[in-house]
């Protein structure tokens, strides 16, 4: 069924799941926001998810001394009320805390970032910004060790467990948008709240709360993408992806309102980016008031999100499905390719007319990913640049159309040949094929980096291939963005190489296709290597599927390293001989001595390789 459900309904539950669970639920998980002095009332927890996402290292309890010790000396917060801007508040707030952080050095040393305290104001913050990290293998607390322990927590204290969650959660995703902290920590103690009523509470737990982890996990990795976007390319491309998004979600908004809508999530996003969690609570929810002030000519979609109270809205929104392509004949695109005035519009206000044009574009092929249409857009502005500058500009960038469509046509054929390797190879070996690429034109990422990132991929083509051809090819180009986005934040941290730079930093709509084109690394010379350094037969290969697939694949990479350009029969036969002697090997009664004797085999099988030509 296609009916809205409340967002904690989203993330619990499959829709027939949601049919019968009881509304008390998301009752209960509303009552803890429903209040007009909203930011009074968060204040403590929007300080901690502050804190905790800058200071990842801290404990919880050094989390909630700084967040008693700040708030209390944000006064401007205090007697905030709900008409008024929240712009003193969160810069008060934030300088309270970098200040604190600085004069209290054990905090700022143990962070390792004490240098940024010789810095003032704007360029403090952005210091401070460069030590987040991401999913940095902190402990997970959707992962409940002991039901009946948790239980017992909430039982005796309701608000701990929420505090918890949130300091979890905030230090675990440091990108991840306050809102949303706000929101899943509402519906964590809703669902905890309820297992805690079941027998089977460690079932129901499972049930309940991996969905909750999951899509923390989606949503966090979309937001740092979004930040990188916002850093790496400024406002510009930032803008054109909002205005992208919003015109695929509200097809049916007007230019002006959707631009609009454009630049306020734009800078609401640049405040969350920054770790300003109060401009970034109270800016989404500004944002969708006036989003549900618009609702009857913006989308019927998000009405049933209207009746929800912050920050349920917003996720809500978030969740909501695209509405359906506005009937779009009558208004044909003709007037970017084929009117006569377009270089004059384009020189008078260059800004205002491309964008609408983005947005004409994006309505009527709500159907592709964002960076299709935004590679549409570059060729569109690079053909203006060009044919205006001519004596007959209407005869140059008539040909438009027939370059939007072979934009999108060669976006089309890259993915259909990912997805038929796919099908051809099957899964395993299809990971096996992208080790070989990415190796080549990444060597210097270490082994397991290599395993790790092109399992990501493979992944994504088992979900995306097998849909139908248009969902196929945007759910390739969507993960795409993400997967490469992770790299090339790999590569801001510690460079790979000029060809990984290039793909990463020349242009955001093409990065994709400039990843897939991308050739050997010429340039990178590989250590010596030993056979016997990177064969490793061990026990544990005959205890998970797993364990054994990333040191078969560690070993492709390793060679493919040394040999480059050698043929991937050569590889294959390396891999293929791993695998042979962990299938001979693990039945055995003396498993130990067949590894040895065969793993003896096997490295001179692999010495061998590499010292041919």
């Amino acid at each position: 069924m296609k009916t809205l459900r409340p967002i904690c309904f989203l993330v619990f539950f499959s829709y027939v799941q949601c049919q019968t669970l009881q509304r008390s639920l998301l009752a209960a998980a509303l009552r803890h926001i429903n209040s007009q002095n909203y930011l009074q009332e968060n204040l403590r927890d929007i300080t901690s998810i502050m804190v905790a996402q800058f200071l990842q290292k801290l404990t919880f309890e050094e989390v909630q001394t700084i967040v008693e010790e700040v708030v209390d000396l944000a006064d401007k917060c205090k007697i905030l009320k709900a008409h008024e801007s929240p712009s003193e508040c969160s810069h008060q707030l934030m300088t309270t805390f970098l200040e604190h952080i600085c004069h209290n050095h054990g905090k700022a040393d143990k962070e390792e970032f004490s240098h940024c305290c010789n810095i003032n104001n704007k360029a403090r913050l952005k210091c401070f910004l460069l030590y987040k990290k991401d999913d940095a293998g902190y402990s997970d607390i959707s992962q409940i060790p002991n039901p009946e322990q948790i239980c017992e927590m909430d039982d005796e204290n309701q608000v701990s467990v929420k505090e918890r969650y949130i300091y979890e959660t905030s230090r675990k995703h440091p990108f991840l948008y306050g809102p949303t902290i706000l929101t899943m920590s509402a519906c964590y103690e809703t669902a905890i709240q309820s297992c805690c009523q079941e027998r089977n509470k460690t079932e129901c737990f499972q049930i309940k709360l991996e969905p909750i982890k999951k899509y923390v996990k989606e949503i966090s990795l979309r937001h740092h993408h979004l930040c990188e976007i916002g850093i790496k390319f400024k406002h510009q491309v930032a803008k054109a992806v909002e205005l992208v998004l919003l015109t695929k979600k509200l097809p049916e908004g007007n230019f002006s309102e959707i631009a609009r809508l454009a630049v306020d999530a734009q800078n609401l996003h640049q405040a969350c980016c920054e770790g300003d969690v109060v401009t970034c609570v109270l800016g989404r929810s500004q944002l969708m008031n006036y989003t549900f002030s618009k609702q009857l000519s913006l989308s019927s979609k998000i009405s049933l999100c209207c009746a929800q109270l912050a920050p349920f809205r917003g996720e809500c929104v978030i969740s909501s499905e695209n509405e359906q392509k506005p009937h779009l004949a009558s208004l044909p695109l003709g007037r970017f390719t084929e009117d006569r005035s377009v270089c004059e519009q384009f020189s008078h206000e260059p800004d205002d007319f491309l964008q609408e044009f983005l947005y004409e574009y994006s309505r009527r092929h709500s159907e592709l990913a964002v960076p299709v249409i935004l590679r549409v857009d570059t060729v569109y502005q690079n053909l203006l640049a060009n044919c205006c500058k001519l004596e007959n500009p209407l005869e140059c960038y008539s040909r438009g159309q027939e370059m939007f469509q072979r934009v999108v046509r060669e976006s089309h054929e890259h993915v259909k040949h990912h997805c038929d390797l796919h099908e051809k190879l099957g899964e395993a070996d299809f990971h096996d094929r992208l080790i070989i690429l990415y190796t080549k034109k990444a060597p210097q990422l270490s082994a397991q980096e290599l395993v790790m990132f092109t399992k990501n991929m493979a992944a994504a083509a088992t979900k995306c291939c097998p849909l139908r051809d248009e969902q196929r090819f945007a759910c390739m180009e969507d993960s795409a963005k993400l997967i490469l986005g992770a790299l090339c934040r790999r590569h801001e941290a510690e460079p790979i190489n000029a060809g990984v730079g290039h793909c990463c930093d020349d242009s955001y709509a093409f990065r994709k296709l400039c990843f897939d084109d991308l050739q050997v690394d010429g340039t990178y010379i590989s250590p010596p290597l030993s056979c016997d350094q990177v064969i490793s037969l061990k026990e544990n290969l005959c205890k998970a599927q797993e364990e054994f697939q990333t040191e078969k694949q560690k070993l492709l990479s390793h060679l493919v390293k040394q040999k480059p350009y050698a043929r991937e029969m050569q590889f294959q036969s390396m891999t293929d001989s791993f695998a042979h002697v962990v299938e001979k090997c693990c039945p055995a009664e003396t498993r130990e001595m067949c590894f040895r004797e065969e793993g003896s085999k096997l490295i001179e099988k692999c010495q061998s390789l590499l010292g041919s030509k």
